[in-house]
């Protein structure tokens, strides 16, 4: 009896972690403003950490372009452009990758942690982290 509450505690302790993980979709909420903005599938490829924008929540930005990109994105849309790119975990944050702000066409250094299961401390920063802005995302429940 013992060995079967035993495993079925460490199953539940396993889906606990599971559900506590940055994939999935995530509300923007603009550090300035409070404003929710749009929404990013974050999700893993190769073992790094991708964002893209899945849906603009702004009724007067949802056919925005990127005019401030540069290269490849300049002009594309900007619903479907990654702008989270090549996170890796390390303990229990995501870093060593880039976010991208389509709105100034800057790229930051960023790392991105859990604060709860469905609140998402994002840091975007250039050189030093303390050079930087924070946003808090929300978890978008299905």
């Amino acid at each position: 009896m013992k060995n079967w509450m035993l495993t079925i505690g460490v199953f539940f302790f396993a889906l606990s972690i599971q559900a506590q993980s940055v994939i999935g979709k995530w509300k923007t909420i603009d550090d300035e403003t409070g404003e929710a903005k749009s929404v990013v599938e974050i999700y893993e490829k190769s073992g790094k950490v991708y964002g893209k924008v899945v849906e603009i929540l702004r009724a007067d930005h949802k056919k925005d372009v990127c005019t401030k990109c540069e290269g490849a994105d300049k002009n594309k849309p900007i619903l479907g452009l990654n702008i989270i790119n090549g996170l890796k975990k390390d303990g229990d944050e995501y870093s060593g990758g880039t976010i991208f702000d389509p709105t100034t066409g800057k790229k930051y250094k960023c790392y991105i942690t859990l604060e709860s299961a469905d609140k998402l401390k994002l840091r975007g920063y250039i050189g030093i982290s303390i050079m930087g802005r924070t946003q808090y995302w929300t978890r978008v429940k299905n």
